[in-house]
């Protein structure tokens, strides 16, 4: 009985440890993952998540999901405003058919961008297409560190979609969050 014991032991031992051997490995390539795929604040305290840089996903039936997201790391916290930043052909009606969703650590804007700014001559964007930055609000960033960036839209188009969009009026080109000043 005492030889069954032992053994048993030494099983859920060994079990204990190669468990948390794969869970050091796991957090392992999490941080790998993080650091090549990061977006560091600028030096200024701006942050600017280009969906060209994000990592996408696709609902082909209901692109009203459509996700980017990005690993940000946060130096300066504080209040920022929120700028989107779309590809259009019509300046005057951007054509997202639902709001737009931002998401920083379950600090949530949903918003209906509008046209604030056309931006002439942008260089992100080529004829027919002008950029055209939307106001989504003001965002409360109480610490420093890591964070994951999620927005949600119907108007992210992935790097393999936007080769075939050139029927598309509209579409997500990035979200810039800029330190607000008193």
């Amino acid at each position: 009985m005492r030889k069954i014991k032992l053994a048993l032991a030494v099983i859920i031992g060994a079990t204990l440890l190669s468990s948390c051997n794969n869970a050091q490995t796991q957090a392992g390539n999490d941080d790998e993952q993080f650091l090549r795929n990061r977006v560091t604040q600028q030096e200024d305290g701006s942050i600017t998540l280009s969906v060209r840089r994000a990592e996408c996903y696709r609902d082909e039936k209901d692109p009203s999901t459509n996700t980017a997201e990005w690993n940000v790391v946060i130096s300066k916290s504080g209040r920022f405003d929120v700028w989107l930043s779309s590809a259009t052909t019509d300046t005057a009606d951007l054509g997202y058919k639902n709001k737009v969703l931002l998401n920083i650590n379950d600090n949530v804007l949903e918003v209906q961008p509008a046209v604030n700014k056309i931006v002439k001559n942008a260089f992100e964007v080529a004829p027919p297409y002008s950029r055209v930055d939307s106001f989504l609000g003001a965002m409360y960033i109480q610490d420093t560190g890591r964070y994951l960036v999620q927005i949600i839209s119907d108007k992210i188009l992935s790097e393999d979609v936007r080769e075939d969009a050139v029927n598309e009026k509209t579409r997500l080109l990035s979200v810039t969050l800029t330190p607000t000043t008193r």
